[in-house]
Parts: structure tokens; C-alpha cells; sequence
């Protein structure tokens, strides 16, 4: 008996990586063909010196441990009802962002247009004001002077209402905007929770299906305690969202009314300015007896005798 547990022994002792692995005695178990040693019984294995793995009790010469590899969890842990309903209201949230910017920018467009339309009007009666033909022709000046004052009025009126807007419709558009990052984040916080809920949820599940051995137990009990303030931390963040998304979204049209019935107030207040100004410069410049197609003749006419002169003759 004794030969045979000193070769029994010698079979088991082996070196893995400069370690060498020693029996530590105890009830021997029935030998078995296995290449691990027997789990039952009071025996154990000691290692000593270099190598791969940690020192202890229990571990088989093979080198260390592999961990296992947590994959996603077996269980459902959100419904495809829930999910369908949060990716639902987040693409709502995604698409009002992206019109709030496209509309922000646009309307920053429109009212550098109007201001650069105003003042490139301003700028051309004042290049009139300062042509020779002025100084020769009263009736000339006289126009040009109702243009330079028509325009300045409608520069004075389109910078109220490029104000007007700036206030009531840009800056709105720009507050709103900047909701949406804090919006984001929480989404972002929420995917994080839902992912490490997974892990969890997947190394429970793990401790589940193997042995119940005392170890086992202990790990599955610490999975289970990690596992519950994860799990209660993304349900109240999911819950969150899914309550709030739907408010935010639905509040877009108390927050956007007022700007837009500013918006159209300022164009109407505009253009009717402009229609009192220019009405008035039209009855400054029309002249009785002249209608338009008698002018475009006249026009015609002055055109063919400047032609006519040799000096832009063709050759």
C-alpha cells in the first residue's frame, strides 16, 4: 500500500514553468486515469518557487487560472416593449435636435441677408448722391435724395425686426439647443448602467449553472449583492427618461408659439413699413403722362443715339 501511494505520489508531482507541485497528505481518494488530481478526500497541492499562476491550496498543476469570460446575460432583463418605447422617444429627441439647429442656423442666415440687403441699399444711394450727374440735374438730385432717405428708413425698420428676431426666435432657438447635451449625457448614463446591469446579470447567471460548492455560494451571494444596486440604479434612470423624454417633447410647442408669432409679427410690422415707404417714394418719382412703357421707349430711343456715336461703333 505503501509503494503503491509513493507512486501514485510520484505520478502527480510535476514542474510547471520552474514551480514544483507538492502533495500535501491527507485521505487519499481512489486513482483515477484523469489528468487533474481527484477533487475528493483532504488533499490538496502546494506550489513552490517560479511560474505561472498564484500559490495555494487546491489548484491543479496546470500552469494558472483561466477567468472566465462574463458574455451577455441568458435572461431578458429589459423587454423589447421598453426598449422599442425608449428608442421610439429618444429618435423623436434626436430629430427635434437636429430641426432646432437647422432652424437656429437658418434663421441667423435670413436676418444677415436682410441687414447686408439694407445696407448695400444705403450704400448705393449714397454712390449716387455723390455722382456728378447730381450736381448738373436738380430733378436727379431730388431723386436720388428721396431713394437715400426711402433706404435709410427701410435700414432703420429692417434692423428693429433683425433685433426683434435675434431676441424672440434666435436666442429661444439657442437656449433650447443647449438642453440637448444634459439630454444626451443621461441617455449615455443610462446605456453605461444598462451594460454593467448586463455583466452582472450574466456573472450571476454564471454562478448559477455551476456546482454549489461553498465557494460557488460565496461568489454567487457577493454577484447577487453587486448585481441588486446596478439593477436599481438603471431601472430609475430608465424610468426617468422614459417619463421625461415624452414631457421635453411635447413641450416644443408651449416654448416655440411665442417665438414663432413673433417672427411673423416683425415680417408683417416690416413690410408694412415698407409699403408705406416705398409707396411714398413712388409718388415722389412718378411723373403724370409718363407710364412705364413710354419710359422703356424714351429709354430706347436715348440708348440708339449713344450707340450711334463713333466712339462704341463696332469695327
Amino acid at each position: 500500500m505503501d509503494r503503491w501511494m509513493d507512486g501514485w505520489m510520484d505520478g502527480w508531482m510535476k514542474r510547471d514553468g520552474g514551480a514544483r507541485w507538492e502533495f500535501s497528505g491527507g485521505r487519499a481518494a481512489f486513482p483515477t486515469h484523469s489528468s487533474r488530481p481527484p477533487r475528493s478526500g483532504r488533499l490538496g497541492w502546494r506550489r513552490h518557487g517560479r511560474g505561472f499562476g498564484s500559490p495555494g491550496w487546491g489548484q491543479p498543476p496546470t500552469g494558472g487560472r483561466i477567468p472566465f469570460k462574463i458574455g451577455q446575460p441568458k435572461k431578458q432583463i429589459v423587454s423589447k416593449t421598453v426598449e422599442r418605447d425608449f428608442e421610439r422617444e429618444y429618435g423623436k429627441l434626436q430629430q427635434l435636435e437636429e430641426q432646432t439647429k437647422r432652424l437656429q442656423k437658418d434663421m441667423k442666415k435670413s436676418t444677415d441677408a436682410d441687414l447686408a440687403m439694407s445696407k448695400s441699399a444705403v450704400k448705393i444711394s449714397l454712390d449716387l448722391l455723390s455722382n456728378p450727374l447730381c450736381e448738373q440735374d436738380q430733378d436727379f438730385l431730388n431723386m436720388v435724395t428721396a431713394l437715400d432717405t426711402a433706404m435709410k428708413r427701410m435700414d432703420a425698420f429692417n434692423q428693429e425686426k433683425v433685433n426683434q428676431i435675434q431676441k424672440t426666435v434666435i436666442e429661444p432657438l439657442k437656449k433650447f439647443g443647449s438642453v440637448f447635451p444634459s439630454l444626451n449625457m443621461a441617455v449615455k448614463r443610462r446605456e453605461q448602467a444598462l451594460q454593467d446591469y448586463r455583466r452582472l446579470q450574466a456573472k450571476v447567471e454564471k454562478y448559477e449553472e455551476k456546482e454549489k460548492t461553498g465557494p460557488v455560494l460565496a461568489k454567487l451571494h457577493q454577484a447577487r449583492e453587486e448585481l441588486r444596486p446596478v439593477r436599481d440604479d438603471f431601472e430609475a434612470k430608465n424610468k426617468q427618461l422614459l417619463d421625461e423624454m415624452p414631457r421635453f417633447y411635447n413641450s416644443r410647442l408651449d416654448y416655440f408659439q411665442p417665438s414663432f408669432e413673433s417672427l411673423i409679427r416683425a415680417q408683417v410690422v416690416y413690410y408694412s413699413e415698407m409699403h408705406k415707404i416705398f409707396g411714398d417714394l413712388t409718388q415722389q418719382l412718378d411723373q403724370p403722362g409718363h407710364p412705364d412703357e413710354q419710359r422703356e421707349q424714351e429709354n430706347e430711343a436715348k440708348l440708339s443715339e449713344l450707340r450711334a456715336l463713333s466712339i462704341v461703333a463696332d469695327d
